[in-house]
């Protein structure tokens, strides 16, 4: 049986009928939400909409939906763009869906995990991805064309997407997302537009992906310079950068002289602009050669 889907601006209530639905659903396939995964699902129509509409659809456009959950976004989308491919990790939900989104032609359904699962070409991605997956899920989402994506995050981790230097919420995160895209925090999304409720809040985030702003010799040894330097954000630059140092075939006292000798060797990891640690990979690249 396939729920009542108007989910339209004039309809009564919206988020109640979304409320009363998403416990109908839920019951009928016997399906008992998951917190270790993340499992909160939208009730919230309006919040729906507005991503769709900061999405900026056409019907030229693919749009990739990361956790489709019970179908609510998916069937907004499907008359707002060209093919919508909606991929869900859990089972039960995928059984679901199967019944859902059986009347729409341009909805491809894909069981299985986003990060490893065979996924068609996309040129935009709106979604409300389970909070579990929200790291992996950037960077992968990172390394794929696309030309914008609007995502509802939970707050602390959207937070650290804009960090300014030096504060508590600067990681390796905002210099990763920094170098592939640019990021607006948009709307704040109050815990009640999810059932079950989460721990926290969330915020509507656009990434649209541009050319690095600063130029790198090598991103494979930026992003690990990056992902390991930051495994120590308080310690001063010339201790934190030891191990990846050693990496490069160094001893240890050749190492730590080395690491004297770069240029912000005195400054503390949080301290490093994202363009710092652009020049810093390419300065011990090349002087690594020299060794």
């Amino acid at each position: 049986m396939r729920a009542n889907t108007d989910y339209s601006p004039g309809h009564p209530n919206k988020s109640l009928y979304l409320y009363k639905e998403t416990r109908n659903l839920l019951a009928q396939y016997r399906i008992f939400p998951k917190k270790r995964l993340g499992q909160n699902f939208t009730i919230d129509s309006e919040l729906l909409q507005s991503m769709i509409s900061y999405a900026d659809l056409s019907k030229n456009d693919v749009v990739l939906e990361v956790g489709a959950g019970l179908g609510f976004l998916t069937r907004l989308l499907s008359p707002n763009c060209g093919k919508v491919v909606a991929v869900e990790a859990d089972p039960k939900l995928v059984s679901l869906l199967r019944v859902q989104l059986r009347s729409l032609p341009n909805v491809e359904l894909t069981g299985g995990d986003i990060l490893t699962a065979d996924i068609p070409s996309f040129d935009k991605v709106v979604s409300t991805p389970p909070y579990s997956i929200s790291s992996p899920l950037l960077f992968w989402l990172l390394k794929k064309p696309f030309t914008i994506g609007v995502l509802a995050f939970q707050e602390e981790f959207a937070k650290r997407l804009t960090a300014a230097v030096g504060t508590k919420d600067y990681s390796r995160l905002t210099v990763a997302v920094y170098y592939r895209a640019e990021v607006e925090l948009l709307d704040y999304v109050s815990k009640g537009s999810f059932y079950p409720s989460p721990d926290v809040g969330s915020i509507i985030v656009r990434l649209k992906p541009r050319p690095a702003p600063f130029k790198v010799k090598n991103e494979k040894a930026f992003f690990e310079l990056v992902q390991t330097v930051f495994t120590q954000r308080n310690k001063k630059l010339r201790n934190a950068v030891l191990s990846y140092i050693v990496k490069l075939g160094l001893g240890k006292e050749k190492a730590l002289r080395f690491a004297d000798s770069l240029t912000f060797h005195d400054k503390r990891v949080r301290e490093l602009a994202p363009e710092d640690f652009g020049a810093l990979a390419n300065e011990i690249l090349e002087k690594a050669s020299f060794v």
